[in-house]
């Protein structure tokens, strides 16, 4: 039981807290890292797997390539980038020492909840849905934009929220590598045998993965268009729940 009393008086000494290297500022630093790693597999994986699901062509070979990443430690990755003569360990301004080969690491192992997701929930839009706002006269470029992803958004969404939390909870590798963030204080504190210190810096990760995981389903919940717009008791159907309309030929005539 000693070693939970020594992380509670870690966690409340705020001399812990303060500082360059105390937890707050590196509970920043991997939050830096998080975001930047998600927004990178977004811009990388988001246009592909959207895509793709539109046209309904290589679902296959784009959600199986972005498997491979599930099948290769992000760890292992993350040493090899770093032994090679690119990225290596450069410094990389907010980011740290291998600064670059971290974000690679952890936007490789972001991409393959959001591009499976994404692909999926292109796919899943009902056919039926799809033949409606095309016989309302619309591109395909329109029922991409007002019918299919507003549908399947929520799905996209949860991929989003999957990577979200598991970026956050691997990028304490970095430390491993000399890096920032939350890691850190984990392994100052088993390399030391200070279990107390390390336990504090997981239970922290723990603590911060959860509340990021709500925030995230609050977002999942909002953008769900089935949620919002329809009357208590009533139906809708997919189409009005989006707001997807046309003019009539006498409305844009008029």
């Amino acid at each position: 039981m000693r070693v939970f009393s020594d992380m509670w008086a870690y966690l409340s000494d705020g001399a812990n807290w303060a500082g360059s290297d105390g937890i707050a500022a590196l509970l920043g630093q991997q939050l830096l890292l998080t975001v930047t790693a998600l927004l990178m597999a977004m811009v990388v994986g988001l246009p592909i797997a959207l895509w793709l699901g539109h046209l309904g062509r290589g679902g296959f070979l784009a959600i199986n390539i972005s498997n491979v990443g599930r099948a290769i430690p992000t760890f292992a990755l993350l040493a090899l980038l770093v032994v090679a003569s690119w990225p290596g360990t450069d410094v990389l301004g907010p980011y740290g020492r291998a600064g670059l080969a971290t974000l690679i690491a952890l936007t490789l192992f972001a991409l393959p909840p959001i591009i499976t997701n994404s692909y999926v929930a292109m796919r899943e839009v009902a056919p039926d849905v799809r033949e409606a706002a095309r016989g309302m006269g619309m591109t395909g470029q329109q029922r991409f934009w007002r019918v299919e992803l507003p549908l399947g958004l929520p799905l996209v969404v949860s991929g989003l929220r999957l990577a979200l939390v598991q970026v956050w909870a691997t990028a304490t590798i970095a430390a491993l590598v000399a890096g920032p963030g939350l890691g850190q204080i984990i392994t100052d504190g088993f390399f030391r045998s200070n279990y107390g210190k390390g336990i504090a810096g997981a239970l922290v990760v723990a603590a911060v993965a959860l509340v990021l995981e709500l925030l995230a389903a609050l977002v999942q919940r909002a953008v769900d268009p089935t949620r919002r717009g329809t009357p208590s008791g009533g139906h809708t159907d997919a189409l009005s729940v989006t707001g997807a309309t046309v003019e009539s030929p006498a409305e844009s005539v008029g």
